[in-house]
């Protein structure tokens, strides 16, 4: 079975450097050397475009919207 990869306008699960900075996030765009451009929702509310390395996002839960 194939790696799940990240693309533009998917939704995917951001994985943090430890298990407190784990969030939703959606896929804007690819950046450079292994990074992606995503969006999230932040402490206060607002929406912040973040980068992030592609290996840190993973496919996300199949009852994230149940």
């Amino acid at each position: 079975m194939a790696k799940w990869q990240a693309f533009p306008g998917a939704l995917a699960t951001y994985v943090g450097r430890n298990k407190g900075l784990t969030r939703n996030v959606q896929v804007l765009a690819e950046g450079r050397s292994g990074y992606m451009v995503v969006e999230a929702i932040g402490r206060k509310g607002a929406r912040v475009r973040l980068t992030v390395k592609r290996d840190s996002l993973v496919q996300p839960q199949p009852d994230l919207f149940i």
